[in-house]
């Protein structure tokens, strides 16, 4: 690192679960962040600050008046340009010396093979079942660690799906992709505009932990929240061994 990084992320350097070693873990790390909205905006912008090295996002829609309640990467003066292209330009903002890559298209499990097989950590910040489905997909094709998180109106969730692990479950061992799920969204439901801003920075924590190696993560635990009464249930998670998606990665190996 040179003297302004040293500088700029003196307080992780501090810490010593983190250190310089951590730091230098966060400075080649690359992020994959697919939605750029309500969860992804704190995501992003709390992985720029920290110093990811190499952020990914993915997002196929355009900013809109409506989303400035709740979506703080972006601003009144960016109102129809690209959400990739905008928080790019916030996460420029808070940190220059990081490489950010846009992609504003609409990914499957496909595309999105592409775009995670080089990624150290996925990050799921949609509003979409058959996209979380697709990303979950990839990431247990590509051995990849996923941080998922949602929100609607009062009630968010967030968990870790880490498939390297033994007996660790990936998206589809809870969330079944046969399952026929209502989809709701912010536009017909509302959110609260401060949950996203809470499950989002925690997904960053995850990722940054995932990175670093540090602490214990949400892996085998789905958290959720109901921020009405600010009360947190935790569910504890297993693979599914008839899981479709990934039964047939199933390891005895830690």
């Amino acid at each position: 690192m040179n003297d302004d990084q040293l500088l700029r992320y003196s307080r992780h350097i501090m810490l010593d679960d983190i250190g310089i070693e951590g730091q230098e873990r966060f400075l080649a790390a690359h992020a994959v962040i697919v939605g750029a909205g309500g969860l992804g905006s704190p995501a992003a912008l709390y992985l720029a600050s920290a110093g990811v090295g190499t952020i990914t996002l993915i997002d196929d829609d355009c900013v809109d008046l409506t989303n400035l309640q709740r979506q703080i990467a972006h601003t009144t003066a960016r109102i129809g340009q690209s959400k990739v292209s905008s928080c790019a330009t916030a996460l420029a903002q808070i940190n220059p010396g990081i490489t950010v890559h846009t992609v504003a298209e609409r990914v499957d499990a496909h595309t999105l093979g592409h775009h995670i097989r080089n990624a150290t950590v996925v990050l799921d910040c949609t509003d979409n079942y058959l996209t979380r489905q697709a990303i979950n997909q990839a990431c247990v094709a590509h051995g990849k660690p996923l941080v998922s998180g949602a929100a609607i109106r009062f009630d968010g969730q967030i968990s870790v799906f880490d498939r390297r692990h033994a007996h660790a479950a990936c998206y589809a061992c809870i969330f079944s992709p046969d399952e026929q799920f209502e989809e709701i969204s912010c536009s017909t439901m509302g959110v609260f505009s401060p949950l996203v801003g809470i499950i989002g920075t925690m997904q960053a924590a995850e990722a940054l932990k995932l990175i670093a190696g540090i602490g214990t993560t949400l892996d085998g635990r789905l958290m959720m929240l109901d921020a009405r009464h600010m009360e947190w249930n935790t569910m504890h998670v297993r693979a599914n061994p008839q899981c479709p998606v990934c039964k047939a990665h199933h390891t005895d190996a830690g």
